[in-house]
């Protein structure tokens, strides 16, 4: 599976980055759901090879513009590029309330059904081959994390059982293979002694805003990647307070290193850190806070950036 971010940014859009969005693409590279819509995702879209049609649903941490924004924009649009299928969206209570007002005070006539569900109420939700569901963090209003478990790891055949069984390869191993029982000779081989899983099921956990990670502690058991925003280094956390709701690159780290996540990407950055690292604050300061406290894979997210997550569990930046 691969994860393409479409917006890093908090609070407000910069020059090299827009605001929150991250699209989460099938093995197929087609079917693709969106995590966030903040304002302009539609146009960072068009520099993608996305396409709204394989949309499958659009999830909403919380009801803050820069993660919402752009969701009457980008369905306006998908209906103008011949949609028809219908669109799930998972979103905090609100949501739904505010899109049916746009559509009714903008004369919004979509060609497509929107099928809502609260987040508050989302149970373990399947989608694709995904199962998700949602963990509520702590924010100035209601917000969550989203965490999807592949529903279905790929299954191997036990070739070498089968070979020293004198089994003979041919139609036998693929009817095993498939998971259906098979007689050769008078004797029933059963699928199940024949399949094992080599991989565990891909788990992320993808949180909204937040200044509580260790809220996450058990969404991110047997998770291979944790997605979390890191607003804030520690310095400027310290002199704004928690009124604010977010968390620093530190407190992040901190927990995914505790929490034995082995991969760990940080996003939603605060304007004031520039790209330059001559000027201060730059973004290897946030870089060097994380860094310092935790020890496995750890990437900072630019808008663009696409990486992957295989089978085993290792991930990689493929762009």
């Amino acid at each position: 599976m691969d994860l393409l971010f479409l917006g890093t940014s908090s609070g407000t859009p910069t020059k090299a980055r827009n605001v929150t969005a991250l699209a989460l693409i099938e093995e197929t590279g087609r079917d693709w759901y969106l995590v966030d819509c903040g304002e302009g995702t539609q146009h960072q879209l068009l520099h993608t090879s996305l396409s709204p049609n394989d949309l499958q649903a659009i999830f909403v941490t919380h009801v803050h513009g820069d993660h919402c924004y752009g969701l009457p924009g980008l369905l306006a649009s998908a209906g103008m590029l011949g949609r028809t299928t219908p669109l799930h969206i998972v979103a905090p209570h609100g949501i739904e309330d505010w899109i049916r007002s746009t559509q009714r005070l903008t004369q919004l006539s979509l060609p497509y059904e929107l099928q809502f569900t609260a987040t508050e109420s989302l149970g373990n939700w399947a989608m694709g081959s995904f199962l998700v569901d949602a963990v509520a963090l702590s924010h100035r209003v209601p917000s969550y994390a989203y965490r999807f478990t592949e529903a279905r790891a790929e299954p191997r055949l036990d070739t070498e059982k089968l070979a020293s069984e004198g089994v003979p390869r041919g139609p036998v191993w693929g009817q095993l293979r498939k998971g259906s029982d098979a007689h050769v000779g008078g004797r029933l081989l059963r699928s199940s002694d024949y399949i094992f899983y080599p991989y565990a099921p891909r788990r992320i956990v993808v949180g909204g805003d937040n200044d509580r990670s260790d809220l996450l502690g058990d969404a991110c058991r047997q998770a291979q990647l944790l997605i979390h925003e890191a607003t804030h280094t520690r310095d400027v956390a310290d002199k704004i307070g928690n009124r604010t709701g977010h968390s620093c690159a530190e407190a992040v780290a901190r927990f995914a290193q505790d929490a034995g996540v082995p991969n760990l990407v940080l996003t939603h950055f605060s304007p004031r850190y520039q790209a330059d690292a001559g000027q201060s604050p730059s973004i290897d300061d946030v870089r060097a806070e994380a860094a310092a406290q935790y020890r496995g894979q750890l990437f900072l997210a630019d808008d663009f950036s696409r990486f992957r997550l295989d089978k085993a569990g290792r991930l990689s930046r493929v762009a």
